[in-house]
């Protein structure tokens, strides 16, 4: 791509829209593929025939968008579905994630891809992965309290994922979410600086 692209991903739980939402307030584009995922399965969405043709009518709310949390019981229950699952949503997140991408008017942009590491399509799609991070526990912490979930519910969502020390592993940059958002705003401003000139380094070599 010829636009600067950082992908961001981390664990539930890790702080990745808070994160985002810094790098916004910087100056960069934010290109979310959760946010496409739920354009995708709204009502009328686009993945929504073939998702009900795959699973069936059981899989739509009353207003016809994805039941997502019946759609997460069927996924975790059947290795099967949830790859077939993948295979519908992904490609055509892939696909729109590319076009924001390049239609973006800034000096970088910030992939949000929760995934990253799981799907294993992005890296080469990316300049730089930076991967949002903090304990396992304080994970479990945020989405109890954030939606409700047991400490069991949320933890079969993080076994279900990469572990830290996986996403940590393909990190060119790290940050640190275990303090405030004080905290984490300074290191987003840092990041944002150095984003700022490894994107004027790319399009300098590009011109």
């Amino acid at each position: 791509m010829s636009v600067y692209v950082v992908g961001l991903t981390g664990g539930i739980g890790s702080g990745k829209s808070t994160a985002a939402d810094l790098f916004v307030a910087a100056g960069a584009v934010l290109v979310d593929t959760d946010a496409i995922a739920h354009q995708l399965t709204a009502a009328g969405g686009q993945a929504m025939p073939p998702l009900l043709a795959a699973f069936g009518p059981g899989v739509a709310d009353a207003a016809g968008a994805l039941d997502r949390a019946a759609m997460r019981r069927l996924a975790f229950a059947d290795p099967q579905a949830r790859a077939r699952l993948e295979g519908i949503l992904h490609p055509m997140i892939r696909r729109l994630a590319d076009e924001r991408c390049q239609q973006a008017v800034a000096p970088y942009v910030i992939l949000a891809v929760p995934l990253l590491v799981e799907a294993g399509h992005y890296r080469q799609r990316c300049d730089r992965i930076l991967v949002i991070d903090c304990p396992e526990q304080q994970q479990i912490e945020r989405v109890m309290a954030r939606s409700g979930l047991s400490a069991a519910e949320a933890g079969a969502i993080l076994a279900a994922q990469a572990t830290r020390a996986q996403r940590l592993a393909v990190a060119d940059d790290v940050l640190d979410n275990v303090g405030d958002r004080e905290s984490l705003d300074r290191q987003v401003r840092a990041l944002h600086l150095k984003y700022l000139g490894l994107s004027a380094e790319k399009a300098k070599a590009n011109c």
